[in-house]
């Protein structure tokens, strides 16, 4: 076994994210491209991997990546832009647009962007065929949905593929039209645009997805609907002339940036982000993720520290994790490197130790072997009192004994970022 090497908090930060994506590359695969900036000023900007498997040609740091939920935020300042226009009102009913959705007198713009419409998550099994606009308008709006409209919180793809449909209605252009035109050419973002069925795009990465047998080419995706919660294309360069232009009002008023950046519910949704999520590190942060099949993709503005991540991967990688450990290292926090975990035998009469709740993790028992939350999420022993996720390679959890000699706290490690959580339920 390959035994875990801190980086510890030190002043030359790029050193140590370069040592961590080398490390991300060597142990777990990473394939794609990552910038971080802090104040204008680069720490780290490189390239990994391959954009096309089967003609070995490398990623670049001009490399186009499918953005999946990252493009959501694009979505979500195009409506405002409408908002401020004039066009449309937050408060505006899906009805207005599209009379026969299934109640849409219930929903208003405000609960598409913050999530809180009811809406069903998504139609993913539908974006993979070859089904047309308006019959997949047609299906989606049979999906049922989960709540009634406002009453909670909950992540809903189809409420921003709605907004799409209704910035086309309004606008009277197509989304990506209309993206261009009022966003990407005034931002710059001359690398960026929005996916379709049928235009050839220079220098954009083919997609792979990751199975138990090694990589497998990406399926075939219906770029005809699948917009809105997903669709965009970028460059981490571009991605971060986006990042400098919402500090300024280029592209939307303070009041508009406002409402974007206010998180409207108690999951802290904003409008195409969140809002200081869990893995903040306690700075100030306005983030949101993507993924769908190989692609995946992060997206962390630190607003306070002026400090940008961005990860974007085109084999699964898992840049959510991986954006975590770099903002822990550019704020010279302690980061333990990937390593390959090798698995040994122990007794497991110990497991009925470790069992109960730490904070929202629970440990489970079942048929002598341990889970993380759920039967699904296996726990393998690499000594007698640390254990990593069979699924991920890139958290472990470690069980600490008091001076009782019970397991009364855990160390809980992802992409790195040691926390110690303490057992609340026996």
């Amino acid at each position: 076994m390959l035994f875990p090497i801190l980086i510890f908090g030190q002043k030359d930060i790029s050193t140590n994210l370069a040592k961590y994506m080398q490390a991300q590359v060597d142990v777990n695969n990473f394939s794609g491209t990552v910038l971080v900036t802090k104040n204008g000023s680069v720490l780290l900007k490189k390239s990994y991997g391959l954009a096309d498997y089967e003609w070995n040609i490398k990623n670049t740091v001009n490399t186009k990546f499918q953005l999946a939920s990252v493009t959501k935020q694009f979505t979500a300042a195009a409506i405002l832009l409408l908002v401020e226009k004039g066009k449309l009102s937050l408060n505006d009913h899906l009805s207005d647009f599209f009379p026969d959705y299934p109640k849409s007198d219930s929903v208003t713009i405000h609960m598409l962007l913050a999530h809180s419409s009811g809406l069903a998550l998504g139609f993913k099994d539908l974006a993979l065929t070859t089904i047309s606009v308006d019959s997949a308008y047609s299906e989606i709006k049979k999906i049922p949905y989960d709540f009634s409209p406002g009453t909670k919180s909950e992540y809903s793809n189809i409420g921003y593929y709605l907004l799409a449909k209704i910035i086309e209605k309004v606008s009277g252009q197509t989304y990506a039209a209309f993206l261009k035109e009022n966003i990407f050419e005034k931002v710059g973002m001359n690398n960026t645009g929005v996916s379709n069925n049928d235009s050839i795009v220079s220098e954009k990465a083919k997609v792979y997805c990751r199975t138990e047998k090694g990589f497998i080419q990406n399926p075939y995706i219906n770029w005809g609907f699948n917009i809105g919660h997903d669709g965009v294309y970028s460059t981490v360069e571009d991605l971060a002339l986006w990042d400098n232009a919402l500090y300024g009002t280029t592209i939307l008023s303070a009041e508009m940036k406002k409402r974007m950046f206010t998180p409207h519910n108690s999951e802290n949704w904003g409008y195409g982000f969140i809002i200081n999520p869990f893995y903040n590190h306690g700075h100030q942060l306005i983030a949101h993720d993507g993924g769908f099949f190989g692609t995946m993709t992060s997206f962390n503005r630190f607003t306070d520290d002026k400090l940008f991540v961005t990860v974007l991967s085109n084999n699964e990688s898992q840049s959510y994790i991986i954006a975590y450990g770099l903002s822990a290292i550019s704020f010279q926090k302690d980061v333990e490197l990937p390593y390959k975990h090798s698995q040994i035998k122990i007794d497991t009469l110990l497991y009925d130790q470790f069992t109960g709740k730490y904070g929202e993790i629970e440990i489970i028992k079942t048929d002598g072997k341990l889970y993380y939350n759920s039967s699904e999420m296996e726990l393998l022993p690499e000594s007698k009192l640390k254990f990593f996720r069979a699924d991920n390679n890139d958290r472990t959890i470690e069980f600490i004994q008091d001076k009782s000699g019970s397991y009364s706290s855990l160390i809980l490690t992802k992409g790195g970022v040691k926390e110690i959580i303490k057992r609340t339920i026996q």
